[in-house]
């Protein structure tokens, strides 16, 4: 993807060779200066990005064993798993937990967020995930993505990439998206792709094949997005997720500009030494500086005038009457509208009776003293 400038090697004719020999790299600069210099050269050597990936799948397990499917529906799939046996697949599809135990573990619920002062969802929402095919197709995207950019950037910069554009992307979500939960880490994989194509618009001038890679990048994630417009995808959280990751990219994967690289070891040095000083090239040209301090800014901005709005109770929608589709488009193929399920029951001794007000489907559970927990979600499977 990107080529790391390095150092060159000036081999020079003897019968050319000036009068005064050109300085050594290290001439002008301290023992540290030359130590840290040859450090940026080296690729870092990636752990955040496996551990992130550890974190998630650790996660993931907890929340299957929160769920416990067998104690709280009867038909389980995959019940040789036992209590990590999956919701059923007409309730939930990608092989995972039902919405009541993700809601227990902290998905995002704007509800709670904004009237249950329960502001850590906005977080603990990208750490969770709907299911086995979820998870997979996300820690995939994160190792063939991150591994690269904290090779590059070290896991300090990824890191903060990550985790403030998944809040980026949860703050957007949480705007326009009140009636249902969220769970996923797409937000901040959208933010790093959104870094990695900010980090090409600002470092354009150490890339060879400019073109070919912008255009590449640009149509992965056009894809991506396109894809968001299928219901129950959360499209929200991957366009605010891009939006933050690709004005953080602005501001903390700036790179010197190729003269630079090129030539490091002439601009640390005292201007007399220097063979030639008008030739010597700032570290960040202009137009670097400037792309650094607009980001920063609409960044800083954007997140408090977010933060404020969804605090205070307000649905984006409202104010954007076109902006739904920007998360589902309707067809005749589906439908984008969620209607929350309603189920009428009643306990006579050990069976629960179950009838869902929305299709009128009524059935009849074995199950002493169920719970409420335990009730919405086989109301959510009678009514799926």
């Amino acid at each position: 993807m990107s080529r790391k400038p390095n150092e060159v090697e000036i081999q020079i004719h003897p019968s050319m060779a000036p009068a005064q020999p050109l300085p050594p790299p290290a001439v002008g600069q301290s023992p540290a200066q030359v130590k840290a210099r040859r450090r940026q050269q080296k690729s870092h050597r990636p752990w955040l990005v496996p551990v992130m990936v550890i974190a998630n799948v650790v996660m993931f397990l907890i929340t299957m064993y929160v769920n416990d499917c067998p104690k709280n529906s009867e038909d389980c799939f995959a019940k040789f798993l036992g209590r990590f046996s999956f919701q059923p697949t007409k309730e939930n599809p990608l092989l995972g937990p039902s919405s009541t135990s993700l809601q227990k573990m902290g998905a995002l619920d704007v509800d709670k967020v904004v009237h249950g002062h329960q502001g850590w969802r906005l977080m603990s929402c990208v750490w969770l995930h709907a299911g086995v095919v979820h998870i997979l197709a996300n820690m995939l995207c994160l190792l063939l993505i991150g591994i690269r950019l904290e090779q590059e950037f070290g896991f300090l910069k990824v890191g903060a990439v990550y985790v403030i554009s998944g809040l980026g992307g949860s703050v957007l979500s949480a705007l326009f998206i009140q009636s249902n939960i969220s769970v996923g880490a797409s937000g901040a994989l959208f933010g790093l792709l959104g870094a990695m194509l900010s980090e090409l618009i600002m470092n354009w001038t150490i890339y060879a094949n400019k073109c070919a890679a912008l255009m590449t990048l640009t149509f992965v994630i056009v894809l991506n997005l396109a894809i968001g417009i299928l219901p129950h995808v959360d499209n929200f959280a991957h366009i605010g997720g891009f939006i933050s990751g690709f004005l953080l990219g602005f501001v903390f994967l700036i790179r010197p500009q190729f003269g630079y690289a090129r030539r490091g070891f002439e601009y640390s040095t005292p201007v007399s030494a220097s063979p030639d000083p008008r030739r010597r090239k700032r570290k960040f040209n202009a137009c670097q500086l400037s792309l650094w301090a607009v980001a920063a800014v609409v960044l800083i901005v954007g997140f408090t005038v977010a933060m404020i709005m969804l605090f205070r109770g307000i649905n984006g929608n409202d104010h954007c009457s076109w902006c739904h589709y920007l998360s589902c488009v309707p067809t005749s193929k589906w439908s984008c509208k969620s209607t929350p399920v309603y189920c009428q029951s009643s306990q006579d001794g050990d069976i629960l009776s179950l009838i869902c007000q929305g299709n009128g489907k009524a059935k009849n559970y074995t199950m002493p003293n169920a719970t409420d927990s335990q009730i919405r979600g086989l109301c959510t499977q009678l009514c799926s």
